[in-house]
């Protein structure tokens, strides 16, 4: 179900990395979009630690597989179905939208892998940053940038803080042994008996976080652990709803299908 973005050099979304300058980029401008046509496949998107309460309202939040866990919103049950945009990457409804997807075609990364520097980067296959009559430049006359770029620039340092944050909280996980390898079964009304099976992510297990002592959980309490851990727990309980959604659309997987589709 949630396996971690396989991709060993670009993230995910993306298909090309261009740093962003002057010399190329001086009309550029940066558009908005009314759809994202690279989200209607995609079935979970990465989430920070900062995101899960707002998050967990809408989508059940979990943790990939593997050595390196990471949050992820759960927008469908099985790969390549996406319940809450459609086909053309629209959103159905209005719910929140993970700062991963709003930074998008913007990125701060390392231009080498020699560096620690990072630079803002885009990717030149998005249709939002080009030399169009619409949007908003990203650069004045003379080459300084414009309110638009620091705007994308500080989102980007945000995010990259976050993330930081977001790292220190899976390790803390991991430290103290709480993820467990997750499964769900649901059964549609018409095939009783014959459940749809989902594995393949990994959630918390709430009996060793129960064993967890007193001043450790105060620890937690203090920094806003405990709050972002009980809202995955809570959202946990969306993963029904998602099924529904993947009902209504008519987007479930064939009965031969069921047991291990996710993975």
């Amino acid at each position: 179900m949630a396996s971690a973005p396989q991709q060993p050099q670009l993230p995910m979304f993306y298909n090309d990395l261009m740093p962003l300058n002057t010399r190329d980029h001086l009309k550029f401008r940066n558009r908005m979009l009314d759809s994202a046509p690279w989200l209607s496949k995609q079935h979970v998107v990465p989430l920070t630690g900062d995101e899960f309460i707002q998050a967990a309202r809408h989508f059940p939040v979990i943790f990939s597989s593997g050595d390196n866990p990471l949050p992820l919103a759960l927008m469908g049950l099985n790969e390549g179905v996406n319940t809450f945009f459609d086909d053309e990457g629209k959103l159905i409804d209005q719910v929140y939208v993970p700062a991963y997807i709003r930074r998008y075609p913007f990125i701060l990364a390392k231009l080498t892998p020699e560096t620690d520097e990072l630079s803002l980067c885009f990717d030149p296959t998005s249709n939002a940053v080009g030399e169009f009559d619409e949007g908003e430049l990203l650069f004045n006359e003379d080459g300084s940038t414009t309110e638009q770029t620091k705007a994308i620039l500080d989102f980007c340092e945000k995010f990259e803080q976050a993330g930081q944050r977001t790292r220190n909280l899976t390790q803390e996980l991991l430290k103290h042994d709480l993820l467990m390898d997750g499964e769900v079964s649901i059964e549609r009304a018409e095939l009783p008996g014959k459940p749809y099976v989902y594995r393949g992510f990994r959630m918390i297990d709430q009996a060793k976080l129960a064993e967890i002592d007193a001043e450790t959980l105060k620890q937690w309490n203090k920094e806003g652990m405990l709050a972002i851990i009980y809202a995955h727990l809570t959202s946990l309980e969306l993963m029904r709803n998602i099924f529904g959604r993947q009902e209504q659309q008519g987007k479930m997987p064939a009965p031969t299908e069921q047991d291990g589709a996710p993975n």
